[in-house]
């Protein structure tokens, strides 16, 4: 039992709660005028944080936030795949072979089979042997 004592109380306790005010600058949102700094939401956005996650730390209904924050949500996800595909291009480029492996195959459409998507173009041509007698 770390950090309790036999009848279930915390070991240890705050004495003294120190209260305070400030100011929180955001848009107002939902019918209890709940205030979301524009700054957090996106860093959470970045994170790829759910709706209903968001939803659940601010305490308003997803649909709240997806009508007044679809811009900042979108721009966050947006920002993390493209540093993720920075880190994925400049690993390859230092010379890690199973990216560069991976990266071919989804941005150039190469295989191992040396068959592509399937269309005409990309199709193999069919074998033919020569009879020879």
């Amino acid at each position: 039992m770390t950090g309790q004592t036999e009848n279930n109380k915390p070991k240890y306790q705050v004495k003294n709660i120190k209260m305070g005010e400030k100011t929180v600058v955001g848009r107002v949102v939902g019918r209890n005028k709940t205030v979301i700094p524009e700054d957090e939401f996106y860093k959470l956005a970045c994170l790829h944080c759910s709706w209903k996650d968001l939803s659940d730390f601010y305490n308003v209904p997803v649909g709240t936030l997806r009508d007044n924050f679809a811009d900042l949500y979108i721009k966050g996800t947006q920002t993390t795949k493209q540093k993720l595909r920075q880190k994925m291009f400049e690993t390859a480029m230092n010379g890690d072979r199973v990216m560069m492996i991976w990266l071919s195959k989804q941005w150039l459409s190469m295989s191992d089979s040396g068959i592509q998507d399937g269309s005409e173009e990309d199709t193999m041509l069919p074998w033919t042997e020569k009879n020879e007698e």
